[in-house]
């Protein structure tokens, strides 16, 4: 079998267009007809299996209203020097959380919060309550 693996960086490009997407509430199919492809075109880009070319890589930063940097933050190195390191920081995990349903959801009423102080203080919340010891522990 002579399956190619997707590039890490094609795959981590659709990751952030998928995190993108999903802190905005958009669905794949409504992303699709924005740029007037299928959802399942949109699938495959955020899989890594297709490159997103650059217009419309500019098309969907525009229509997601976010830089195309956004989409290389955090990217591996060509030479795979970062990847050691971003797994160490727990980057990969903080993607796949803020993913999720639950972190959708905490990220968008988070950001509705317009009280810095009080913004502050659900941080400051949160870090105690991880740093709790629960009584399984």
């Amino acid at each position: 079998m002579n399956k190619k693996r997707p590039n890490p960086i094609d795959v981590h490009v659709g990751s952030r267009i998928r995190l993108r997407r999903n802190m905005l509430g958009f669905s794949q199919e409504r992303l699709g007809e924005s740029l007037g492809i299928t959802f399942q075109q949109i699938q495959k880009y955020e899989k890594g299996t297709n490159r997103v070319g650059a217009s419309r890589l500019q098309a969907i930063a525009s229509i997601l209203n976010t830089p195309v940097s956004f989409f290389f933050e955090g990217a591996p190195d060509e030479d795979d020097t970062n990847a050691g390191k971003l797994a160490e920081e727990g980057a990969p995990y903080v993607a796949d959380f803020l993913s999720s349903s639950e972190g959708i959801q905490l990220n968008r009423a988070f950001v509705k919060i317009t009280d810095p102080k009080v913004r502050r203080k659900i941080l400051d919340l949160v870090k105690a309550l991880a740093a709790e010891p629960t009584a399984n522990e």
